[in-house]
């Protein structure tokens, strides 16, 4: 059998993944992801959990991002391939690992870009009713609504296709517009309808507990809206100097969404009437079934802001449904570069488009809108399979400081084993607070993929199939099996069946974590194996363009 180094040879001679995005544009990619239907709903949905303390839901939400984002920062920086969330648990940890978390991130991200196109759809109802239609109390996707929304995914499609230059322009455009409007709300709200008693009304600032507050990092949407940053790592093989612009782009977009989102939630708070709060914060509601924001605005007197808000409702979700159709694609293409599922997913055309890939998103997504013809319908599911995803990167970082300690850093984590632990825990109390209704729907979804691993590796030449490494991925095994028990035994707030107490719960949780990185470093690749690996990735970023990692 070849060695994994010479099975890299089936990529196509000369066709690269073009390095055209800028600093510019990689920060953007990671901000326009940030800004999408998550500010258009994240604050109503957090207040009718958490109430006034959404605040405080919106800063522990942040603050765990931050922590992970961080982590990324330092291996993005290192390792500027693309689809790296899908790789580095590839290096530190071998095939198998690498194979279930670049699959769990995929299924992440495929399912991005359908969200976005319903919330687009959803505002869009206003004017075109037929779109949408009540079921059961929800709003759910017609049969003309679902050929809409097909419409919408193959426009993002064909401007992916085009190239990865297309791709940044268009995005570059389209941030102007989103980082301008959502924080123009808060201005105008702030300026002309606040009112201080709502932090204290209905049951006072904190009406539904801790409980309501960590709640709402999951039922709320809040890690929805924060997710997004690791697009710059994803695209990190399409720019130039990658060691200085990934750190930047991801810290930087973490930094400016941490403000807007804590300042939107403020002003929406401090805009209510309170005559809005008398049936209680759960019931919070709008005329004629109005967007948060654009309800509010129209509530005030300030209409022309509702109606920029009404446009922004298609731009922002609309720019972050095409860039994850980019950003989901390329993960797709790492997983068929390393062999994982079939090696057509690898493909690159002349222009160094992965287009296999972006076509399979596109499916995929296409598809999404079937069983979650609804906008929170999707929520959950994808926060769960996103921080599970980011949950590896922290082990991924233990294991290449210990495997790569000379490995040149353009950003080190200052105290990083410190930051890598609380990382791990920190992802696992979130997809814990998911509960447990929605972590037993993405254990199938991760069993699928094991069934799609095994096709690959039927279907794919021999040669090219790597070795699973069992030993060193043997942590996946009681990490899945331990959280679907914890989560199965939660309080009932979470959809356990109450044998773990509230607070006891995050205890062993916590400690849980820590034996499972740990045991993750003790299993972990030997260096050299690690060298093998990386070996491929060293390959491919000289091949594109010269660049060394």
């Amino acid at each position: 059998m070849a060695t994994q180094t010479e099975q890299r040879g089936d990529a196509q001679s000369g066709r690269k993944l073009k390095r055209e995005v800028s600093t510019v544009g990689l920060l953007f990619f990671s901000l326009g992801s940030i800004i999408g239907s998550g500010w258009l709903f994240g604050a109503l949905y957090a207040s009718q959990v958490a109430g006034p303390a959404a605040i405080i839901s919106w800063i522990i939400g942040g603050l765990v991002m931050v922590i992970l984002a961080l982590v990324h920062a330092e291996l993005g920086g290192m390792y500027p391939v693309a689809g790296g969330s899908a790789r580095y648990p590839h290096f530190a940890f071998g095939s198998m690992a690498g194979f279930a978390i670049g699959w769990i991130v995929w299924l992440g991200s495929v399912t991005v870009a359908p969200i976005e196109v319903l919330a687009v759809t959803t505002y869009l109802v206003q004017w075109f009713p037929w779109m949408m239609i009540s079921q059961g109390g929800t709003e759910v996707l017609t049969g003309l609504g679902i050929l809409f929304s097909v419409f919408l995914m193959a426009v993002f499609t064909i401007i992916n296709v085009l190239g990865v230059a297309s791709l940044a322009k268009s995005n570059n455009v389209i941030m102007i517009w989103k980082i301008a409007i959502p924080f123009l709300a808060v201005i105008v709200l702030i300026a002309v309808a606040f009112h201080p008693s709502n932090f204290t009304a209905e049951g006072g600032f904190a009406p539904f507990g801790i409980t309501g507050i960590l709640s709402a990092l999951g039922v709320g949407g809040i890690v929805f809206a924060y997710q997004g940053f690791e697009q710059a790592i994803q695209l990190g093989g399409e720019t130039h100097n990658p060691g200085r612009n990934i750190p930047l782009a991801v810290i930087g977009s973490m930094a400016v969404g941490f403000v807007l989102y804590i300042g939107l939630q403020f002003a929406f708070l401090g805009a209510l009437r309170p005559s809005e709060l008398t049936d209680g914060w759960a019931n919070i509601s709008f005329p004629a079934d109005a967007g948060p924001f654009a309800g509010i605005a129209t509530v005030v007197g300030v209409g022309w802001l509702a109606s920029l808000i009404y446009i922004d409702a298609m731009v922002s979700p609309g720019g972050t449904g095409l860039i994850y159709i980019g950003a989901s694609s390329r993960l797709s293409f790492a997983l068929g570069r390393n062999h994982y599922i079939p090696h057509q997913f690898g493909y690159l055309t002349e222009q160094g488009t992965p287009i296999v890939s972006i076509i399979a998103s596109f499916l995929i997504g296409c598809i999404a809108f079937l069983p979650f013809p609804a906008w929170s319908a999707l929520v959950e599911f994808i926060i769960s399979a996103t921080v599970m995803g980011y949950a590896a990167v922290p082990l991924a970082f233990g294991a290449m400081r210990r495997q790569e300690p000379d490995h040149p850093r353009p950003f080190r984590l200052p105290a990083g084993e410190v930051v890598a632990i609380a990382a791990f825990v920190v992802a696992n109390l979130i997809i814990y607070w998911t509960g447990w209704d929605v972590l037993w729907r993405l254990f199938i979804a991760i069993a699928v993929g094991f069934v799609l691993l095994g096709i690959g590796r039927i279907v794919n030449p021999s040669e090219f199939v790597p070795s699973l490494d069992w030993r060193s991925s043997s942590w996946l095994w009681p990490y899945f099996v331990g959280m679907g028990i914890l989560s199965y035994l939660s309080p009932t707030d979470f959809g356990g069946i109450g044998v773990l107490p509230f607070g006891i719960d995050i205890v062993v949780v916590a400690a849980f974590s820590v034996a499972v990185y740990y045991y993750a470093m003790y299993v972990r690749l030997a260096p050299e194996e690690v060298r093998e690996h990386v070996a491929i990735a060293r390959a491919e970023a000289q091949e594109e363009e010269g660049i060394s990692i």
